[in-house]
């Protein structure tokens, strides 16, 4: 959209029901190719890099998350796709409340972890002292802070030596355009301004949605994510233990369950 080029993948050969993951803010398709065989038995799987990430447009200009949504329906009506499940994880998180407030017709369930829905000062305190990172170019000390943050205890020590390359990587993908991650949040930011505004189209939501949180999430503590239960109507929450933000990650064989199994039923009663 906008004449700014958008990069996606599709694994599969059609025929079958699609889901689509969408990716947390410092994520791209890449991020995703470790878990694509776990849905691909059953599920053609659809990435999407937003502006600002992987080998999508990446200049210094703004971004819009309501875009975001309007550049995924150009990809599916593209694919032919009339419906499909969507998923979203912290940022992506966002990104699929907002398709299902502009879109929800071509939905057939919505799954969301790590996100929340209402106005919370530690979070906005979070986003704060993110962008003061990126915009003084302290890649280096964001990756210390952003991986003390987001996992849970048990993933860290499992991991062990990893976590060191994990930061590496962070820090090479940003590092020569933390605008990107400056212009994602600020989009985000615009997201929660017009909150109050858009919250009837989030109560209109009838889609089927799962909510899925980790128990240690320190990002957005599961509390204030159970909350959207009481404004998205049809949802149901699940509680993820021994996990912190990143529960796709840390527990995929919870999260990639769940989600089947919802998928699967369309509905909130799947056991």
């Amino acid at each position: 959209p906008d004449g700014r080029p958008v990069y996606w993948e599709y694994f599969g050969s059609g025929g079958r029901e699609v889901v689509c993951l969408l990716n947390g803010v410092a994520m791209s398709t890449r991020s995703w190719y470790a878990f694509v065989p776990l849905l691909l038995p059953e599920y053609d799987v659809l990435l999407y890099d937003y502006w600002g990430q992987g080998n999508s447009f990446s200049d210094d200009a703004p971004y819009s998350i309501p875009r975001f949504c309007d550049a995924l329906t150009m990809i599916v009506d593209e694919l032919g796709i009339a419906k499909f499940h969507l998923m979203g994880i912290s940022y992506g998180g966002f990104v699929a409340l907002d398709y299902g407030r502009l879109y929800q017709k071509r939905l057939h369930t919505l799954t969301l972890s790590g996100i929340l829905l209402t106005h919370e000062q530690l979070f906005e305190m979070y986003e704060e002292i993110s962008l003061l990172f990126y915009r003084t170019g302290q890649m280096e000390l964001y990756a210390y802070y952003l991986y003390e943050k987001i996992f849970g205890e048990s993933f860290v020590q499992k991991i062990g030596p990893r976590l060191a390359e994990m930061r590496q990587k962070l820090i090479d993908r940003y590092q020569p355009r933390t605008h990107c991650l400056v212009q994602l949040t600020l989009a985000q930011d615009r997201l929660f301004a017009e909150l109050d505004g858009n919250l009837p189209g989030y109560r209109a939501i009838e889609t089927p949605t799962l909510m899925m949180a980790g128990a240690e999430d320190r990002t957005i503590p599961w509390w204030v994510q159970k909350k959207i239960t009481g404004i998205l109507p049809r949802t149901r929450f699940e509680l993820v233990e021994d996990s912190g933000h990143v529960v796709y990650l840390e527990k995929p064989e919870i999260f990639f369950g769940n989600l089947k199994k919802f998928m699967r039923a369309k509905s909130l009663d799947f056991a």
